[in-house]
């Protein structure tokens, strides 16, 4: 007997779907599956397995509304951006498959009289991916694609909060005439997943989410000499320097700040402003974030949604009422917006200053729509305050000086270093990140490091 899942909707805590638990024979076959399927994928044609890809985003896109729509209703991002998403999802895949044939090229290795030398580029076997809610379309692309483009066969586990994500991206492909076997998803509950990891049957792990939950990922894996890939939390700052455009950047950390009401690894967490433009900044970013409206994700007026759960903004709430009572001041006045409610998803945004690395709100990952300013009086104060941290997924510096700000981009432990922008994911840069953040990398040439493996053919012509 199968155990069940209800995925709560955040807008008005009906519940929007139920979903069985795989027990442990549907997961036995669903291994087989991969295994069988992985042997014929392989041997296929790289320029048919990329046809097939391609095949399968489009359909996957043609379907942008129905999915929208479940993605608003799953984790509360409001409909006028939910479709998004799924360009983004297009966006990565594309450029994974665009680029297959030159990352995936064996490595030549120079003339040697009598020989023939090179490396290829063999695939693990079955990838497992499990996925975020948070992000639940764009973050599993980064493997899925490149992962079956290299020959590899891929099991899907996504959150209980996002079941019908994991439905739909197996759909699309299915659809596309992806042989069976080579892409299914699996619902899985956490102590299901670790014993999936460290059963043997998987040569890669590909996990997005907390540092916590990472730490489980790669213990269950300890010993099994699998791939471990872990994308963790992050604690992003970013830099305004005394040179930058105040106004774009007022826009640009907004956004960053408070886009998917907070809940993004990469999100702006923290803001360090040089004393000679805070003032400016301050207001302008106050004034902006109390135009946001909150309200019900399904409203096409709501440009801030509910958090994903109660209990995610009462953390959240808590490090807010915490630095206060430490010596912060919260500028929003949460009467402004009339959906905020103590003991419910729907929170209010929230910026704080007179904040120090002493509070919670500071250090810690908040997930959600608070972010703390802090005046620096020069870019070496900057520069440390950014490091101080054990997480390192993203950083930015807004300034009109670029050649200046990648000398201090040089200094900033992070996976990604943006000047005059944040919060975004290019698929030809490799997403990463150091510290706590986790280790390996998806996207880009490199992305399909993790999911191959060399082999080495030395070849003597001549006796």
């Amino acid at each position: 007997m199968s155990l069940s899942k209800n995925t709560i909707s955040p807008i008005d805590g009906s519940v929007y779907v139920q979903r069985n638990y795989a027990n442990q024979e549907q997961i036995d076959t669903t291994l087989q599956a991969a295994h069988k399927a992985q042997k014929d994928w392989k041997s296929l044609p790289l320029y048919k397995r990329k046809a097939l890809c391609s095949a399968a985003v489009q359909a996957f896109v043609a379907n942008k509304d129905t999915i929208a729509k479940e993605l608003c209703w799953q984790i509360g991002r409001p409909i006028r951006y939910a479709a998004g998403e799924v360009g983004s999802f297009a966006e990565r895949a594309e450029h994974m498959i665009t680029i297959a044939d030159s990352a995936l090229e064996p490595v030549q290795q120079e003339e040697k009289a009598g020989f023939i030398r090179y490396i290829s580029h063999e695939p693990v076997g079955v990838v497992l991916v499990i996925a975020p809610w948070n992000y639940p379309l764009h973050t599993p692309i980064n493997v899925i694609v490149p992962a079956l483009l290299a020959g590899n066969s891929v099991i899907l586990k996504h959150s209980s909060q996002t079941p019908l994500c994991a439905e739909r991206i197996c759909e699309a492909f299915t659809s596309a005439g992806l042989p069976e076997g080579v892409l299914q998803y699996l619902h899985l509950q956490h102590d299901a997943t670790e014993a999936l990891v460290g059963s043997g049957q998987v040569n890669h792990v590909a996990f997005t989410g907390s540092v916590a939950a990472g730490r489980k990922i790669e213990q269950a894996a300890a010993g099994q000499f699998i791939g471990v890939g872990l994308e963790l939390g992050g604690k992003d700052p970013a830099y305004i320097r005394a040179d930058a455009d105040v106004s774009y950047a007022i826009e640009s950390t907004v956004d960053g700040a408070f886009f998917n009401s907070g809940q993004s690894c990469c999100g702006l967490e923290r803001i360090y402003v040089h004393e000679s433009v805070y003032d400016d900044f301050l207001e302008g970013f106050l004034a902006l974030t109390n135009s946001y409206q909150l309200g019900r994700s399904d409203d096409p007026e709501t440009t801030l949604g509910p958090m994903v759960r109660t209990s995610a903004a009462d953390f959240v709430r808590q490090q807010i009422t915490e630095a206060v009572t430490q010596g912060a001041v919260a500028h929003i006045n949460p009467k402004h917006f009339s959906m905020d409610e103590t003991g419910s998803p729907y929170m209010a945004p929230q910026v704080l200053t007179q904040v120090d690395h002493s509070m919670r709100v500071m250090t810690e990952e908040s997930f959600g729509p608070v972010v703390g300013i802090m005046k620096v009086a020069n870019d070496n104060e900057a520069i440390n305050l950014m490091n101080d941290s054990d997480l390192g997924l993203t950083a930015a510096i807004y300034t009109q000086d670029i050649d200046q700000g990648i000398e201090l981009g040089d200094q900033i432990e992070t996976g990604t270093f943006f000047i005059n922008r944040c919060d975004y994911l290019d698929p030809a840069l490799a997403w990463t990140g150091v510290k706590n953040t986790g280790r390996g990398c998806t996207l880009s040439s490199l992305g399909f490091e993790a999911l191959t493996q060399p082999k080495s053919y030395h070849i003597k012509t001549k006796l």
